[in-house]
Parts: C-alpha cells; sequence; structure tokens
C-alpha cells in the first residue's frame, strides 16, 4: 500500500517535531548564546581572559574585558595611546614613615626609571616628600599604622601589578651603598630566581644564617651553617626573609593569594614561601654579589601604642599571635587538601610544613 505525503500532513508533522524539540531545551538569550560561542573560541587563545569573564564579567562581550591594570600615570589631554613615553617594567614597594626619609630617599636612588616607585605611607605624611624630584612621579598611598603587607593584600593585587616582571616589597630601613636594581635583576634572570632577596650584612646577630653575605659566590641557595636543623627545609634552605623580597610575577600571584587579610604583620610567609615555586631548591635564591644592610631601624614599632601606652612590645605579642594563628591556619588548610586528594588517611595529624 503506498502513502502519499500531503501537504497538510508535512506541516502538521513538522510542527510537531519542532514543539518537542523546543521544549526539551531551557529558553535562553540569543545574545547570550552568541556570547557563548565567541567564548569557547577565545578559549585556545587567552584562557585569562575566558574566566574572568566567567567569574565576573558574565554579560559583557570577551573583546571589552580588561582584566589587568597598572601604576602607569597617564595624562589628562591628547590621545591616550601617546601617554606613556616608557612603561617600567618593574615594581618596588617601601612601607615608609617621613623620619627615614633620607634612607628612602637613598634607597630610591639606585632604582632606574624602568622602576615604579611606590610608597605606603603609614605615618599619615605624605606631602612632605615632594622636596624629592622623584616623589613626584611616584605612587603614594597613605593609611596610618598599617604594614607593608596589609598594604600589598590591598593594593598590590596580582591583575594590578601584571605588567612588572618583578616586584621588590621592601622595608624602610635597608641601607643600599652596596645594590644596584638592574644588576640585581640581572642575576636573578640568570639564574632563574623566582622568589629570592639580596644578601644582608647588619651589626647584629642574624635571624637566619642563610640571609648572611658571602664573599665567595654571586648566589647561593643553602645555609652554610653547620648547627642548621634539617639541611634540606627552611630556613636552611628554600627560603627568604620577608624583609626585602624579590618575586617574580608568577610567584607573586601564588604568595598574594597565600597573604591573610588579618595577619598583617607577615611572620610564617618566609616558612611557606617556597611552596610557590618548583623546584624551590633551584627558584629562591640570596643574592652575594648585590647585598643590602640592615639597620634595623624600629619606626613601625613606635606606632605601636595601646591605650595611650608606648609599650612597642604590644606589637611583638601581637607578631607572636599572628605567627601561631598563622602555623595553624596552614597545617589545617594543608592536612584538609591531602586528605581530600586521598594522599593521607582521614584521622591523621601530620604536618608537612615545618614551622620554627
Amino acid at each position: 500500500m503506498s502513502f502519499r505525503k500531503s501537504p497538510v500532513f508535512t506541516t502538521i508533522a513538522a510542527a510537531v517535531v519542532g514543539f518537542l524539540f523546543g521544549t526539551s531545551f531551557p529558553i535562553c538569550s540569543i545574545s547570550k548564546f552568541q556570547f557563548t560561542y565567541r567564548i569557547s573560541w577565545y578559549e585556545g587563545e587567552n584562557n585569562s581572559t575566558l574566566t574572568e569573564y566567567f567569574s565576573r564579567a558574565e554579560t559583557l562581550p570577551p573583546d571589552i574585558v580588561v582584566s589587568e591594570s597598572d601604576f602607569y600615570q597617564r595624562r589628562l589631554w591628547g590621545n591616550p595611546d601617546e601617554d606613556l613615553t616608557l612603561k617600567p617594567k618593574y615594581l618596588v614597594a617601601f612601607a615608609v614613615a617621613f623620619k627615614q626619609k633620607d634612607n628612602v630617599n637613598a634607597a630610591v636612588q639606585k632604582f632606574s626609571e624602568n622602576f615604579t616607585i611606590l610608597l605606603f605611607h603609614y605615618d599619615g605624611r605624605v606631602n612632605e616628600w615632594d622636596e624629592f624630584d622623584w616623589s613626584k612621579r611616584a605612587i603614594h598611598i597613605s593609611t596610618r599604622t598599617q604594614t607593608k603587607w596589609w598594604y600589598a593584600k590591598r593594593f598590590l593585587h596580582p591583575d594590578i601589578v601584571a605588567p612588572y616582571e618583578y616586584i621588590f616589597i621592601w622595608d624602610e630601613d635597608l641601607g643600599v651603598d652596596h645594590f644596584d636594581a638592574e644588576e640585581y635583576i640581572k642575576l636573578v634572570k640568570n639564574y632563574g630566581l623566582e622568589i629570592s632577596q639580596p644578601a644582608l650584612e647588619s651589626n647584629k646577630d642574624f635571624a637566619y644564617q642563610i640571609t648572611k653575605r658571602r664573599n665567595d659566590s654571586q648566589v647561593h641557595k643553602e645555609s652554610a651553617d653547620i648547627k642548621c636543623r634539617d639541611p634540606h627545609q627552611p630556613p636552611c634552605t628554600e627560603f627568604i626573609e620577608i624583609m626585602a623580597p624579590v618575586f617574580s610575577r608568577d610567584a607573586w600571584r601564588c604568595v598574594w593569594h597565600m597573604i591573610q587579610n588579618d595577619l598583617i604583620h607577615g611572620w610564617g610567609l618566609d616558612f611557606t614561601l617556597r611552596k610557590c615555586v618548583a623546584p624551590a631548591r633551584e627558584k629562591m635564591g640570596v643574592v652575594d654579589s648585590q647585598w643590602i644592610f640592615h639597620k634595623a631601624i624600629t619606626t613601625l614599632t613606635n606606632q605601636g601604642k595601646e591605650s595611650n601606652s608606648s609599650d612597642a612590645s604590644q606589637i611583638g605579642k601581637r607578631c607572636q599571635v599572628e605567627l601561631n594563628m598563622y602555623q595553624d591556619r596552614w597545617h589545617n588548610a594543608e592536612r584538609s587538601y591531602y586528605k581530600m586528594m586521598g594522599l593521607i588517611p582521614s584521622n591523621s595529624t601530620d604536618k608537612f610544613t615545618v614551622f620554627p
């Protein structure tokens, strides 16, 4: 028996199929469908743009998304494309008080125009720095009685400092007579160091022997102290102090996430920085041939007054409390992670990171 398809039957069948097909999918916006298609095209080209698109800018076309910024200063007039005659490749940030102006001025002279200069003013005195010509091109951020790690967490987000190959986050009481920033960068690149510091000299005892300057090397990565409790663990290797650290862009992206919002002194960070580079034994080091002198001037400590008391020991107590809190958080996070990954039994209390 032959069956001839009539136009009416064909139309009805097509309508039924179309209805069933349409109701099997959720209603969606045509514009969002187009953007989703374009995102998949972007995936192979720029994963960071893709991630930023999904996390913060879902309604924007990818071509308009700008996920990073910088500290480059621009004019109020003219063509924006002609604003920047020079784009600094590196960033140096100091937490400063005006009482240390001469020391900071000497330090800034060691950084060429390839560096953006950023001052964190913890004493509230900003305008007085205009006596120095370089201050007029520096970035100034002021909040009273805050530490450099408080500032770093809030103003040095990895997407803000992304244009800079290396980020220096330094204290203000460092002697730099034997330091040149450009030469330092050359050495860091030559030795493949992602997290580093200049070697130290001081008239006081060294907190960690690994940071002490050596006369027979350009760079060292292990302590020469024969009394080191474990030559394979910090602070005997894979270690720098938080006094004058230098981070590569990629290392800083990791380290920034490690800094705790409420633990503003940074105690304990130096024992976990190695988690941000691999292999840490190769990519962390102390640069001997470009060294600094630690003067140990305690300007910030004098701001640690509590209830009209000038007892600066309150800051020391706070530092120790923060160290204990950071240790506990790190061990708990580390243990939870390894349990989740099935690498240790659920009832394990092992501590994988060693603190002082």
